[in-house]
């Protein structure tokens, strides 16, 4: 299972269910898809694809929507 937290500017940004605790999103394009690091800070994990330009504007909606994304993550993934 992979729900979507949100869709945005041709991106897709959602979760795995199974798996690791830290906090991270995972967001998907045409082009690849990446996932990044919310805890400690917001950070680029793994890329496979996405270039430099679709990073960043990632980056950007992860920082923008952050608080959608955490709530969304600690619903999700109750304690």
């Amino acid at each position: 299972m992979s729900p979507t937290v949100f869709r945005e500017a041709g991106f897709r940004f959602y979760f795995f269910s199974r798996e690791e605790s830290r906090m991270h999103i995972h967001v998907q394009s045409n082009n690849g898809e990446a996932k990044f690091w919310l805890e400690p800070d917001i950070q680029i994990a793994q890329n496979h694809g996405l270039s430099m330009k679709e990073l960043n504007e990632a980056d950007g909606l992860i920082k923008e929507h952050q608080n959608e994304i955490r709530k969304a993550w600690q619903q999700h993934f109750p304690c």
